[in-house]
């Protein structure tokens, strides 16, 4: 039965993160599950085959090399920590690293960077958790910073107005092919495409990212309970609380102090923000909310970030949050960097200055990635007993499947702002964009090459004209 359980979990985890992986990264993915779904015996094999942990400084070095080769999304990241922590280096089994990843899926967040501070987590404790978390964004936190800078300094240069031209028709693209990936995966008849049309109205008429989830999660609960199989999510034949909540692990002692202190260190540093005020107390307050409310993956969240810092707080034009959803794509790490982009930019837009601009940068980024460690090391416990639960799975899907909505209400945007600036066609970006979107959906072309080609074009077409 056990073998069952953990087998039926991993349909579910199979299917929630195939809804983001690209074509070219599908069958590494299948291979982080292959091993659990050969059967009882190998799961128990592999459990037992765990190499011992290795020394801190050899994790810190492994955690850096993943933050520095972490390209491909989170499908590519999640590929990579399995075939070198599971089948190279033994880190950890097969068993926990699925168990991390379905726990991972459940929370607000980048999933792949969660996932990398769990298993620093089970190794070294707390700071194992910040070791490999923090070290999964730090080398594209640096890499952003330095291009923010190079942008708002130079970005009214021809050369550089150019290049930032044809990186407009590189996100067009990605984003129309993650639009096509994801609804594919996830809507499987009408009641699903009016569920995600019904998100798209509300993005686009103004209604706030924050309602239209919640709205997402419980039509996903109501229409679950009444057993419609519109939403798909769990096992219908696994009771609520069944055989998966008695297998997790009991609440270990001392959770509550843990969960309080690592609340007031995130916490206290937001409202020390907030009570100062002004500039530095909106992006505090924005971050922060934009961080709970991020699931689905980036690309759900990016089009309320961008609605805020352009049209709400007037932080950045159009042409940034394109600008900066391009170099978002063409670092490693997690697409919710872009946040860093809009932070830098943000703050030396308002108050001047490159200081200020590495300031802000620094807010947002521990505003998105904090909230990220408090729930792994306070809060696996009680999400896995939760995780499977159908209420849970239910509201979730409904969120998965409004996210195809938001996302259409992002492609508009960056179409909108990127292939028809001031309300007249740009005939470079267009035939540009359909040329990468072919690349990319057609043959497969990788994210960095059709960013860095597209760029290429826009630099040449500035220096011809």
């Amino acid at each position: 039965m056990a073998a069952t359980a953990v087998i039926a979990g991993m349909v579910v985890t199979v299917r929630l993160v195939l809804v983001v992986v690209p074509r070219h990264h599908r069958h590494a993915v299948r291979l982080a599950v292959k091993a659990a779904l050969l059967g009882r015996r190998s799961l128990s094999s592999r459990a037992m085959t765990a190499s011992p942990r290795p020394s801190e400084p050899e994790a810190f070095r492994f955690w850096l090399k993943l933050g520095c080769i972490s390209f491909g999304g989170p499908a590519g990241q999640i590929a990579i920590m399995h075939d070198e922590l599971v089948e190279r280096r033994r880190w950890i089994s097969e068993r926990r690293f699925l168990h991390a990843l379905n726990f991972c899926m459940a929370l607000p967040g980048p999933e792949a960077q969660q996932l990398a501070s769990y298993i620093g987590y089970s190794m070294y404790g707390v700071r194992g958790a910040i070791t490999a978390g923090g070290l999964f964004v730090a080398p594209s936190f640096v890499l952003l910073c330095g291009m923010s800078a190079i942008y708002v300094e130079y970005g009214e240069v021809t050369a550089i107005a150019g290049i930032v031209r044809g990186l407009g028709a590189a996100v067009i693209a990605l984003v129309a092919a993650a639009l096509i990936r994801i609804g594919g995966r996830v809507i499987h008849d009408a009641a699903g495409v009016v569920l995600a049309a019904a998100a798209f109205v509300l993005i686009v008429v103004g209604v706030p990212f924050p309602i239209v989830i919640a709205a997402a999660a419980l039509t996903g609960y109501v229409v679950g309970r009444r057993g419609h199989p519109l939403l798909g999510g769990g096992d219908p034949h696994l009771p609520e609380g069944g055989e998966r909540a008695q297998e997790a692990a009991p609440l270990e002692s001392g959770l509550r102090r843990r969960f309080l202190l690592s609340l007031a260190i995130w916490l206290i540093p937001v409202a020390v923000l907030l009570l100062a005020g002004g500039f530095v107390a909106q992006l505090a307050g924005f971050f922060t909310l934009a961080a709970l409310i991020t699931f689905g993956g980036a690309y759900a969240v990016l089009p309320f970030v961008a609605s805020a810092a352009v049209n709400h707080y007037g932080w950045l034009t159009s042409q940034d949050m394109v600008a900066g959803l391009a170099l978002g794509e063409s670092t490693p790490g997690p697409l919710i960097m872009v946040n860093t982009f809009v932070g830098f930019v943000a703050a030396y837009n308002v108050e001047g200055g490159l200081a200020w601009g590495l300031l802000g940068a620094t807010i947002v980024t521990l505003c998105t990635f904090v909230p990220s460690f408090v729930f792994i090391i306070s809060g696996a416990p009680v999400i896995d007993r939760i995780r499977h639960t159908g209420s849970f799975a239910h509201s979730l899907q409904g969120v998965t499947i409004a996210v195809v909505g938001v996302i259409a209400a992002l492609a508009v945007f960056v179409a909108r702002h990127a292939a028809f600036p001031g309300g007249d066609p740009d005939w470079l970006v267009i035939p540009l964009a359909a040329a990468a979107f072919i690349g990319v959906w057609r043959f497969r072309v990788g994210v960095v090459t059709t960013v860095v080609a597209c760029a290429l074009v826009g630099l040449a077409a500035s220096l011809v004209g």
